[in-house]
């Protein structure tokens, strides 16, 4: 049975909810005994498909998936955008986890509303602090994932009338953080490169989530490539 359950000890609810998604019996084991390590996080469900990573995810609302890629019945890139159609009660946070890292995979999860993508060779403890990094809502895509993605999809056309539209809508400087964070660069770095204060590329953030009614940093960087904000030559 791929759907195996387990619950949270009493008294320890405020630990961070996981289930882990992938069709391979010994890969699931792996990532269990990982997350069980670690004191702040706890293994709610297991599913070996798509199927029934939705059916679990809505019986025991997990603050975090870690999805795979490649599954049978119902992929992880399918089963994401179900759990993030906006019909469900309450959506967990997506941690895409795969052995693909090919381009398309990661833009499609991030459009379907996963809120990072990792590697499955990623060191254990960069994989934990992943997870923890995703339930607070923040967004993760390394700098060099986001930059690959840019090459890419600035060689595909862009829409002149949604990059009119959002010039429209956003100040001269949240086009401009919009764009150093599809970049893949930190608050630190953009603050450092516009000469201003962390807080203050926060606050600019904050704009741009609630204009573009974006639930995250990641789905920031999504409507930057599908607008066409980002042009060739702004790229670090």
């Amino acid at each position: 049975m791929t759907g195996a359950e387990h619950d949270d000890a009493p008294g320890r609810r405020s630990r961070i909810r996981v289930l882990i998604a992938d069709d391979e019996a010994l890969v699931r084991a792996g990532l269990r005994a990982l997350v069980a390590s670690a004191p702040d996080l706890t293994v709610v469900a297991e599913a070996g498909n798509g199927v029934e990573t939705v059916r679990l995810t809505r019986q025991f609302l997990p603050d975090v998936v870690l999805m795979d890629i490649r599954m049978p019945i119902m992929d992880g890139l399918e089963a994401t955008r179900v759990l993030m159609s906006g019909s469900e009660t309450a959506t967990p946070h997506i941690l895409v986890v795969t052995t693909f890292d090919q381009d398309e995979h990661v833009f499609e999860a991030l459009r379907g509303g996963a809120g990072g993508f990792i590697l499955k060779d990623t060191r254990p403890e960069d994989l934990l602090a992943a997870i923890r990094i995703v339930a607070r809502g923040d967004a993760l895509l390394t700098p060099a994932l986001t930059r690959r993605l840019i090459a890419e999809f600035v060689r595909q056309p862009r829409p002149v009338a949604a990059r009119t539209n959002l010039h429209d809508l956003l100040t001269e400087r949240e086009l401009e953080v919009l764009v150093k964070v599809a970049s893949g660069q930190s608050n630190t770095e953009i603050a450092a490169t516009l000469f201003v204060g962390v807080a203050t590329v926060k606050t600019h953030i904050g704009r741009l989530l609630a204009k573009l009614h974006a639930r995250d940093r990641a789905q920031l960087v999504v409507i930057a490539y599908e607008t066409g904000t980002v042009a060739p030559g702004g790229l670090p």
